[in-house]
């Protein structure tokens, strides 16, 4: 439903897209992480025919974005960083006013403008001006928006943000919701928790460029590792720590904890709790440490970082 190849953009000679090759299936989720300037936008508006690429190719629901821009638009659904909102108007003013423009009946409009006003928890604003919303509201409204013409693509830029954390669940769940409707999304956002619950993808922007992409678990093990395991036992490990560094590689310690990685934990975990019970240690818990998005952004973010010296030098 996404199809992106060597998508380039390039500004009075700043490029600020580079390479940017991306493969959403339908009914998948893309997470696009990065810092603000990192290209997040300008590589959205390409894909919603706004801007046109410098070179490479972009295709949206089968529909290139260059020589398909109508028929590009009429198969997303865009939430953009600033709303562009008609805070004059009434809730369902302005839903009219967009269904209009995508040619919607207004039997059907109204039935699903009310419908999707009713999901967001906006059915009790219908007859309040727009500029009265909070900035919560504002934000649902905006994918209301955004799902009114039955769009099969929605590219949200921050869908969350400015939410509350009921409204944010309640919208993360309306995005689940869809995706069993075999929606496909490509979300940017800073919540990496959120990216992380939601995404079937993950790709990680810098300068530009896409630094990293894949699954969690991919990522997770290319950038993070083997996770760590942490054990607690009763009163002191005292000198068992030297006996558990021989059967597993020891990272931290503490009076009655340590930390360490393995390998094959099936083979030495076991292991290791039969030579602490033979030193009398009693062991409380033994357990993985959770590997979190931000763990790997962080560590995608270092190696980036101290590539870029080389990247130079060879440029």
């Amino acid at each position: 439903m996404i199809e992106t190849q060597q998508l380039r953009k390039v500004f009075d000679g700043f490029t600020a897209v580079e390479d940017i090759t991306l493969s959403v299936g339908r009914g998948e989720v893309l997470a696009v992480l990065g810092p603000n300037g990192a290209g997040k936008t300008t590589t959205v508006r390409m894909m919603t025919s706004i801007l046109v690429p410098s070179s490479g190719t972009c295709q949206i629901a089968g529909y290139d974005v260059v020589k398909e821009p109508a028929k590009v638009r009429a198969s997303v659904g865009v939430l953009t960083e600033q709303h562009g909102l008609y805070e004059r108007m009434k809730a369902l003013e302005y839903l009219d006013f967009f269904g209009k423009v995508y040619r919607i009946d207004r039997a059907t409009l109204r039935r699903d403008a009310l419908r999707l006003m009713e999901r967001f928890d906006l059915a009790h604003a219908l007859d309040r001006r727009i500029g009265d919303y909070s900035k919560g509201m504002k934000q649902k409204l905006s994918l209301v928006r955004a799902l009114i013409h039955n769009p099969p693509v929605l590219l949200l830029d921050e869908p969350t943000s400015a939410m509350d954390p009921q409204s944010a669940k309640l919208v993360r769940d309306a995005i689940i919701d869809l995706q069993k409707d075999k929606r496909t999304f490509l979300i940017t956002t800073h919540n990496l928790a959120e990216a992380q619950a939601l995404a079937n993808q993950i790709a990680i922007i810098r300068r530009g460029r896409i630094v990293a992409r894949g699954t969690f678990e991919e990522l997770r093990r290319r950038f993070a590792g083997e996770p760590l395991m942490e054990l607690h036992v009763n009163g002191s490990l005292n000198g068992a720590t030297a006996a558990v560094a021989g059967l597993v590689e020891v990272k931290e310690t503490g009076h009655n904890w340590l930390r360490f990685t393995t390998q094959q934990p099936e083979r030495d975990n076991p292991a290791l709790l039969r030579t602490l019970a033979g030193l009398g240690v009693e062991v409380v818990t033994l357990a993985p440490l959770t590997q979190t998005l931000e763990d790997v952004y962080l560590n995608v973010v270092k190696e980036d970082e101290a590539n870029e010296p080389i990247r130079h030098i060879a440029q």
